[in-house]
């Protein structure tokens, strides 16, 4: 074992802070924690570089924060110059205090870094880190550090900075002409109303929090509903670094967290321009070969012993997932291309 692994086996760990008692206002509202590790990518003297074979990215299955990053570095062709693992967590409670575990790896360790837990590279970072650690976390494989686990702006850095890494038909996720429009989307409609409006609702520890919530996600998915109905995709006839970050949210609302809530307003499946848009989306490889759909909608009693039982544990087993998501749709009629799902420069 390298010097580099042993440091980091002697990591002292942290319990994982819990969002619902430390991240909650007076108004029993959630407020995410910010991100920690911030720092960009580009060609600044204190920026990243992009460098092949230098980073390796973690995220987990049911984390669609992290997923957007996954699906991003496989439709731009990065496989080869940002190595990848999934953490997950274990059934011991004494495990699980310390968050992400490298539990699909034989003897629970990262087969690249020796690594137990994703807590490692935080606290080497920054050993007076006292934030959860989250997932994505790309890694500098130099120093076994995290170095960024900013999830609004990694799939953007991939897209640019790693643009000379990319696959020579990589689709253009992010059009320079327009970067304003999709940023000002992506930062003031999809995150606050959409991808952490559901934890938003599912943290909320008011009434008040929770409706206020809930009306937000509702009134923003009907605006959406509204916009594709005459266009392909969220930003027209081609896939954009949007659609990715509205797809990950789709796909866990009917499959897992709707659990969490009251009387839904409406399902996934009830807006036709939308259900059948994510279905479009679903088609791309990329996207189904990241989206686990059983892992996502996992049974919280699979023992089934009591006499109440949730949906998902009786049944998720059961469901076909991939039928129902790969059901036929006509949103390519809606496009001037439709054959072709992608700007390509």
């Amino acid at each position: 074992m390298s010097d580099i692994k042993k440091k980091i086996k002697a990591v002292n760990l942290k319990r994982r802070p819990v969002e619902t008692k430390t991240e909650i206002d007076k108004n029993g509202a959630f407020q995410r924690q910010p991100n920690r590790f911030t720092r960009a990518f580009g060609d600044g003297p204190d920026e990243l570089k992009a460098v092949a074979g230098k980073y390796r990215l973690f995220w987990a299955k049911g984390c669609h924060w992290s997923n957007r990053a996954s699906i991003v570095r496989e439709l731009l062709g990065l496989q080869d110059t940002i190595s990848i693992n999934l953490v997950g967590h274990t059934d011991d409670p004494r495990r699980r205090q310390y968050g992400w575990e490298f539990v699909y790896d034989k003897d629970g360790r990262d087969p690249v870094t020796g690594a137990e837990y994703l807590a490692e590279f935080y606290y080497r970072a920054d050993p007076d880190y006292t934030g959860r650690t989250t997932v994505p976390a790309l890694i500098d494989l130099d120093t076994y550090e995290v170095v960024n686990n900013d999830y609004h702006r990694l799939t953007n850095y991939f897209e640019v900075a790693f643009k000379p890494f990319q696959k020579p038909d990589a689709p253009d996720l992010y059009p320079q002409e327009l970067r304003h429009d999709i940023d000002h989307f992506n930062d003031n409609v999809l995150f606050p109303y959409v991808n952490n409006g559901t934890y938003r609702m599912m943290f909320a520890q008011s009434l008040e929090a929770y409706n206020e919530a809930f009306e937000q996600f509702y009134d923003t998915l009907d605006i959406i509903e509204k916009r594709l109905m005459t266009q392909r995709f969220l930003f027209g006839d081609y896939v954009t670094d949007s659609d990715v970050r509205l797809f990950v949210t789709l796909t866990r609302f009917d499959t897992h967290y709707y659990r969490n809530l009251g009387p839904i307003k409406r399902r996934i499946i009830d807006y036709p321009n939308i259900w059948g848009y994510a279905r479009d989306l679903y088609e791309i490889p990329a996207f189904k070969n990241n989206t686990y759909f059983h892992e996502i909608a996992r049974g919280w009693d699979t023992k089934k012993e009591k006499l109440f039982v949730d949906f998902n544990s009786r049944f998720a087993d059961s469901i076909d997932f991939d039928a129902l998501w790969s059901s036929p749709q006509n949103r390519k009629l809606l496009s001037k291309t439709p054959e072709q799902k992608f700007l390509i420069h």
